[in-house]
């Protein structure tokens, strides 16, 4: 899944007496992984600290999709290995993608940590935990075609109280040529929707006032009571009548409650229908954003990605988002130096971001990543410094149209839910309008959770400057 990355950790303290440390790096469905870990501890009589120096176990939650956050990994792991010469009785465990793609690698010839446990094994932490307490190392990476962590309520990490995640699907089929997240997370397979809706709706009754829908693909989101969607051909008359679409649980998401907001993430091109673009206009709280990741403007660089699309159908959904859904926010991922990448078809990314002026976009210089068919088929012959400044070119250029993308939103007015002070001052709220951008306005008497009206008087190239209207 090509989604938001976040290098900073998430960690967040409360007082407990039975103790766990936990740190996540990551695209948004490692934090939400991270709310179900610290479920089923809590479950066991952990509860969470920020301070890893006062820790029983120390978990770090892993992407495995660039190098660099690998490397990051590993050097917070070898702080964490001092931690644990001091107190040997320390466990230090790592999850997620970079726990599959590695396994016992990271037990044996790194010896950086005491248990390795994938994304489908969250629930074996508490037994692994006490293998480590008896003597032995723990590992548990075995990928599963049925886990969904439906029936666990998840801690919500979260410090504002207003958005909260909600995992919809796990794993992915789209076996794109770059990408690890197909070994790492295993076949893609959906949640039931009765759970989603149940969780969604304890969420609004707890003051929550935005769940953001995730999976490494939404739009291939389908529910039918009867296993795998490849197996929907064999589903009894009764299964094929109550199938449910993405497009149906948006609208279904949607009618809890009109004070609640419905985003998502992230939408392959090849899947999004315009059955989802007409759920989105009938229900006015699904925001107005979609990401879309494009990762390349070349058609012949597409097809080397598998991404299954080429130039012509991204534009395609692009114009059909733009034409249903007026004044939609579109933001994306791009990917630069890919294998093989000519000047010209670098040239062809350039053209197709001036066509579409995104909002906003995630640039990443492209990683070979060990054991993807990229790295088996294709040779990483792009220079260092050609990427390197390929990807500044897509910089410069992204903020150029993000600038001008604002400048186009002073006057306007928008209906911003507040989600605390500003970053440089308590004496300003943030929130974000439909369209996801970050709106900054006096505090008065507005508090985080509150619908404002908010007329935009001025901007930067990454927030909007307004005015609380009256």
């Amino acid at each position: 899944m090509q989604t938001l990355e976040q290098d900073t950790p998430s960690i967040v303290p409360i007082k407990t007496t039975k103790k766990f440390f936990l740190e996540t790096y990551g695209c948004q469905m490692n934090f939400s992984d991270s709310e179900i870990v610290a479920s089923i501890l809590k479950n066991e009589g952990y509860s969470i600290t920020g301070k890893e120096e006062e820790a029983d176990v120390i978990l770090m939650n892993t992407c495995a999709i660039r190098e660099n956050v690998e490397q990051k990994t590993r050097q917070r792991l070898t702080e964490f290995r001092e931690l644990k010469n001091e107190n040997p009785s320390v466990v230090i465990g790592v999850l997620g993608c970079m726990a599959e793609r590695l396994k016992v690698k990271l037990l044996e010839e790194e010896d950086l940590v005491d248990i390795v446990v994938g994304p489908d094994a969250y629930r074996s932490i508490p037994k692994l935990i006490g293998e480590v307490e008896g003597g032995q190392k723990a590992i548990n990476v075995l990928l599963s075609r049925e886990e969904t962590y439906a029936d666990i309520n998840p801690v919500r990490l979260s410090e504002n109280g207003i958005s909260a995640f909600i995992s919809i699907m796990r794993g992915c089929d789209n076996m794109c040529s770059f990408c690890v997240v197909p070994f790492t997370r295993g076949r893609e397979r959906s949640r039931d929707p009765d759970s989603i809706l149940k969780e969604a709706k304890g969420l609004f009754e707890h003051g929550y006032r935005e769940v953001t829908l995730l999976g490494q693909n939404v739009d291939s989101y389908f529910w039918y009571g009867g296993g795998l969607k490849k197996d929907f051909d064999k589903a009894t008359e009764e299964q094929k009548k109550s199938a449910v679409t993405f497009g149906h649980l948006l609208s279904m998401v949607a009618e809890i409650s009109p004070l609640l907001r419905v985003r998502f993430s992230t939408s392959n091109p090849q899947d999004m229908t315009d059955e989802v673009l007409h759920a989105m206009v009938k229900h006015e709280n699904i925001c107005r954003y979609i990401h879309l990741p494009m990762q390349s403007g070349s058609s012949t660089t597409l097809k080397r990605m598998n991404r299954g699309y080429d130039r012509e159908k991204y534009i395609d959904r692009i114009k059909a988002i733009r034409t249903i859904i007026p004044g939609c926010g579109i933001s994306t991922d791009i990917i630069s130096g890919f294998c093989g990448e000519t000047e010209e078809e670098h040239s062809d990314t350039l053209s197709l971001m001036d066509e579409v002026v995104f909002d906003y976009a995630y640039m990443f210089k492209y990683s070979e990543r060990p054991g993807t068919a990229a790295a088996k088929k294709y040779v990483d012959d792009v220079p260092e410094e050609i990427k390197k400044r390929r990807l500044q070119e897509i910089v410069d250029l992204h903020r150029k149209h993000a600038h001008e993308s604002n400048l186009k939103d002073i006057g306007k007015e928008f209906e911003v839910l507040v989600e605390g002070y500003s970053k440089k001052s308590e004496n300003d709220l943030s929130g974000r309008n439909s369209q996801n951008k970050v709106v900054v306005f006096p505090r008065e008497h507005y508090k985080r959770g509150d619908y404002v009206k908010v007329k935009v008087h001025s901007c930067t190239s990454g927030t909007l400057l307004g005015e609380a209207i009256k």
